[in-house]
C-alpha cells in the first residue's frame, strides 16, 4: 500500500478509511489508464513508423469506425459514473449523516492564527462561560462538531491524519464533524493560500483518552 498517506492507510478519524478507500479507487483507476495508453502509443509507433517504400504509397481517407466511437464513449461514460458513484456515498455519510455531537468547537480562522471557543457548562456559545484556547482538545471515539469561522479572507481547515479538509469563509459559519481513533497530536496546516503569512499557520488538534481530555477540561475551566 502507498505508505506515504498521512498515519498509513486508514488514517486516525472513523471515516479516513472511506476517504482512502476512494482515492486509491481513483489512484489505481489513473494508473492503469496511463499504462493503457503508454502501452497503445508505443505500440502505434512500432507499427506505424515509416518503412522503405512507404513513399510510393498514398493515405487513405476514412470516415471513421462506428463501433470504436462507441467503445470509447460508452467505457468512459462508465468509469466516470463508478467514480460519481463511490464519492457521492461516501460524502453523504460525512456531510449528510452527521452523528449526535459529543463535543462541540467554534473555530475562528484570521491571518494568521487559529482561535478554539469553547462553550461553557451550558453547552451554548457566546455566554459568559466561554473559554478559548490557540490548540484544539478533544476526547478519542468521540463525535466532535466543528463551527468554522473566518475574519478576513478564506483560510481552510486541514487535518490530513483525518482525511478532513473545509474552507472557512468570511461571513458564514460551517459545520464539519470527525470522530478521531487514536490519541496522539496532529496538524492543522491551513491548506488556503490567505496571504504572505500563510506558510506559518499552523495549528494542531490534541486527541486525549477520556481520562486525560477530562483533566484538561477541569484545567481550562479554572
Amino acid at each position: 500500500m502507498l505508505g506515504w498517506l498521512p498515519d498509513g492507510y486508514g488514517g486516525v478519524s472513523s471515516y479516513a478509511k472511506d476517504i482512502d478507500d476512494v482515492f486509491y479507487f481513483i489512484y489505481y483507476l489513473t494508473a492503469f489508464i496511463f499504462l493503457l495508453v503508454t502501452v497503445l502509443m508505443v505500440w502505434f509507433l512500432k507499427k506505424y513508423r515509416v518503412q522503405p517504400g512507404d513513399e510510393a504509397r498514398r493515405a487513405t481517407y476514412t470516415h471513421g469506425n462506428n463501433l470504436l466511437e462507441l467503445t470509447w464513449t460508452i467505457i468512459p461514460t462508465i468509469v466516470f459514473i463508478g467514480i460519481w458513484f463511490v464519492s457521492k456515498t461516501t460524502w453523504a455519510d460525512i456531510k449528510h449523516q452527521s452523528p449526535p455531537p459529543d463535543v462541540q468547537i467554534r473555530l475562528t480562522a484570521k491571518q494568521f492564527s487559529w482561535v478554539f471557543l469553547y462553550p461553557g457548562t451550558d453547552g451554548q456559545f457566546d455566554t459568559s462561560d466561554d473559554k478559548t484556547d490557540k490548540e484544539m482538545h478533544v476526547p478519542v471515539n468521540k463525535v466532535v462538531n466543528v463551527f468554522l469561522r473566518s475574519d478576513d479572507v478564506i483560510h481552510s481547515f486541514f487535518v490530513p491524519s483525518f482525511r478532513i479538509k473545509q474552507d472557512a469563509v468570511p461571513g458564514r459559519e460551517i459545520r464539519v464533524w470527525f470522530k478521531a481513533t487514536k490519541p496522539g497530536r496532529y496538524e492543522i496546516p491551513c491548506a488556503e493560500l490567505c496571504g504572505p503569512g500563510h506558510s506559518g499557520m499552523v495549528g494542531w488538534v490534541n486527541v486525549h483518552s477520556e481520562a486525560d481530555y477530562q483533566q484538561w477540561e477541569r484545567k481550562l475551566r479554572q
